[in-house]
């Protein structure tokens, strides 16, 4: 299967996900961003969750407050 076949067909999946904002390395951060839902639900502050999670994914912080505040964001675009 070729690169043009998957994209075209994905196309509207692909088209609905650009829509809302979403980056194509984005599949890359799901765990990290469970890791962080799960820490904050047993009531670790964000501070500490970002640097734990930032040595253990080795990025940076900064990508780690990006990737929390993307992921958590409401879809505001309505399925055709």
């Amino acid at each position: 299967m070729t690169v043009y076949e998957i994209l075209n067909f994905n196309k509207e999946l692909i088209n609905r996900l650009s829509k809302i904002g979403f980056k194509p390395d984005d599949y890359k951060y799901i765990d990290l961003y469970s890791d962080f839902e799960s820490m904050r639900s047993n009531g670790d502050k964000v501070t500490y969750i970002v640097s734990f999670l930032a040595d253990k994914y080795s990025v940076s912080e900064r990508k780690i407050y990006d990737v929390i505040k993307r992921f958590g964001k409401h879809c505001t675009i309505h399925a055709v």
